[in-house]
């Protein structure tokens, strides 16, 4: 999911708010290793220091895998500073959320997060038996469907970028709409293919594809609905009301669900992208955040093309963990209806990335309670291709979280592409902790 207001600053300021006296009020939590990585055995915590005129007393509650309980209890300013800790013997998250103890009912709690052993988190569950015989079905089934793929050329409004709208036929009688820019000159240039979060369904923006074409990048952003992405805001607010919660329909049935048509679109753009005569055969990264992260695991783990994936906290990871002590996050299906559960092992990220061989680059936030990091954690670990994993402690999703609480990803992403669009192989960076690394 992405939007342009940050909904963690809203929460932090009515959190301050409720405070006794002013925001400066607010404690500070230290934690006893800031890179939030931590060692089977060893104390997780932080200390927790109080502001000279703070008189509000916190409660807060600790919690393995943003799940099972750990411990609870109250925060007094009176003593000037606390600590909040935990062990585990056991590779997991652990969270923390911290409320003022006479705050308003509807108060967002502040959160904290760490990580104990993260690179030996396993999936909760295994995949189906047949989970690759289903795949292969699938794909079998979209390529008995000509593509048809129809390109209508429009102004890039960029110099030396030439722009046009796409629509393919998809499974189902849906299409796969997007949107295709390469620069102007010819020659022969990486692939970048662009998937999009959840929400809406919205309109594409012609920048996210322009901007690419322009650093030399022959670039494609697809829709993941079957809807054109380049219609009026009307055209989107009178859509079905059930389309925008299209993570229900159909969520008891493999042929059916909604993710099936969803992933095989990003898979005929991928096959689009492969065929085009002006990619260089060399370079193919898939990108996306949220669900579109989500949409890109699955494109890596089923297509043999893509040399690169990029994602950034991705959703669709441990999609059952709620059945085994883990918080589930997007698409938050009820996996209690066995159906479901059944159904959403075919769809989980966690089973793609086994798969996957392209090179990745993973980002997972420790706040994150929409695409919560254990799962990421379990996915990224299955990962048999050379991959890099940028652990955010300190932020939400992507849209809670400020720019500086991402700011580890976004350096890392900027250099995986600047290599890229130059034929260059990044450099993979090492998970760092000295109690991981015991430097």
């Amino acid at each position: 999911m992405s939007f342009s207001v940050s909904r963690f600053h809203r929460a932090l300021a009515v959190f301050l708010l409720a405070l006794a006296g002013t925001a400066l009020a607010a404690p500070t939590f230290t934690p006893f290793d800031p890179s939030g990585l931590y060692a089977p055995g060893e104390k997780v915590g932080w200390t927790v220091t109080f502001s000279a005129d703070d008189t509000q007393s916190y409660t807060y509650q600790i919690k393995k895998n943003n799940f099972t309980p750990l411990a609870s209890g109250t925060l007094d300013p009176a003593a000037g500073t606390a600590t909040l800790e935990t062990v585990l013997d056991e590779p997991a998250m652990v969270y923390v959320e911290i409320t003022p103890t006479y705050a308003p009912a509807d108060t967002p709690p502040l959160a904290l997060g760490a990580a104990i052993a993260p690179e030996q988190i396993a999936p909760a569950e295994p995949p189906p038996d047949d989970f690759d015989a289903f795949w292969r079905e699938k794909i079998a089934q979209l390529h008995e469907i000509p593509a048809d793929p129809q390109l209508i050329p429009g102004d890039s409004g960029v110099e030396g970028v030439e722009y046009a709208t796409l629509r393919m036929n998809n499974i189902a009688g849906a299409h796969i709409y997007g949107q295709l820019a390469k620069p102007s000159k010819p020659g022969k240039y990486p692939a970048l293919l662009i998937l999009q979060w959840a929400g809406g369904p919205y309109p594409l923006q012609k920048s996210w594809v322009t901007e690419p074409a322009a650093e030399g990048w022959l670039a494609l952003n697809i829709e993941p609905h079957d809807v054109p992405g380049d219609m009026p805001p009307e055209f989107y607010a009178a859509l079905p009301a059930l389309l925008r919660r299209y993570n229900t329909i159909y969520d008891d049935d493999r042929d059916r669900n909604y993710f099936l048509q969803m992933y095989l679109g990003a898979y005929r753009a991928a096959d689009y992208l492969a065929q085009h005569p002006d990619w260089n055969g060399e370079v193919f990264l898939v990108r996306g955040t949220s669900m579109g992260g989500q949409q890109a695991l699955a494109l890596a783990g089923l297509h043999s093309k893509p040399t690169h994936v990029i994602v950034h906290v991705p959703a669709g990871a441990d999609a059952n963990g709620n059945l085994h002590g883990r918080t589930a996050g997007y698409p938050n299906w009820n996996s209690h209806n066995p159906a479901v559960a059944r159904t959403a092992r075919y769809f989980d990220t966690v089973y793609f990335a086994s798969r996957i061989q392209a090179r990745a680059l993973v980002s997972m936030g420790f706040l994150d309670t929409i695409c919560p990091p254990v799962g990421i954690w379990a996915a990224f670990n299955q990962i048999p291709a050379p991959k890099e994993v940028v652990p955010l402690p300190e932020a939400a999703h992507n849209h809670q979280a400020t720019p500086e609480q991402q700011q580890a990803f976004t350096d890392r992403e900027n250099a995986w592409r600047t290599a890229l669009v130059r034929g260059a192989e990044p450099r993979l960076l090492p998970l760092h902790s000295s109690a991981l690394t015991g430097r």
